[in-house]
């Protein structure tokens, strides 16, 4: 994914266990932004490793799993993962080629909300807070390269209710359908997606794909 922030701080290319940034509710039911793993370590987790298998989930069964449903039925435990866009891949048909990494955002290219789920927990000692994203079935535009995306929830109205006390697991599932195809836009991004890590390019030029310059 990608985030806004502001000028010489935004990030491009945010991979699972990365800080992505996170809007929940403080104790007096305020909104408040903190930084935040991305991949959830349950409290119980005895290993840190369990983010890599848990930075998705879905929602069609949240209300199902054992780590997931306390998360999804508290306005406490749910979060607001801000973004500009998101990465899917498509995989060509000669298996020997790299995937071509697709970016989709908002027509009109403005930052928008994943619906997240989080927790506090413990790893080595130390506290940390860490979250999930919350998928559901792709969209007609997302669907020509992967069959889920993430739950982008419906703007200022959809964003309040998901942090709203007064929404039980049942209604905060209901919020997690597929986003408008066609208030959306993709555009091919640069393979540099494809890496992350010291020394792998992290700028503006990940948006566009080489071809396209």
């Amino acid at each position: 994914m990608s985030i806004p922030f502001r000028e010489g701080s935004r990030r491009y290319n945010i991979a699972p266990t990365q800080t992505i940034i996170a809007i929940v509710r403080d104790q007096d039911g305020a909104p408040v932004a903190r930084a935040m793993r991305w991949g959830l370590i349950p409290p119980w987790a005895k290993d840190a490793k369990i983010a890599y298998k848990m930075i998705n989930a879905r929602a069609e069964t949240a209300d199902e799993k054992g780590s997931y449903k306390r998360l999804l039925a508290s306005a406490d435990r749910r979060a607001l993962l801000l973004a500009d866009g998101f990465y899917e891949w498509l995989r060509p048909e000669d298996r020997k080629l790299p995937r071509v990494p697709f970016r989709f955002t908002l027509g009109d290219g403005e930052p928008f909300a994943f619906a997240g789920l989080w927790t506090p927990g413990t790893v080595d000692g130390e506290p940390i807070e860490s979250a999930t994203i919350l998928t559901t079935a792709a969209n007609g535009l997302v669907a020509a390269v992967h069959d889920r995306m993430p739950v982008i929830l419906a703007g200022p109205d959809g964003e309040r209710a998901w942090l709203s006390p007064e929404l039980d697991a049942a209604a905060a599932k209901a919020l997690c359908v597929p986003f408008p195809a066609e208030l959306m836009a993709v555009s091919p991004a640069n393979p540099l997606v494809n890496k992350v890590g010291a020394g792998v390019p992290e700028g503006p030029e990940l948006l566009v794909s080489p071809a396209a310059r």
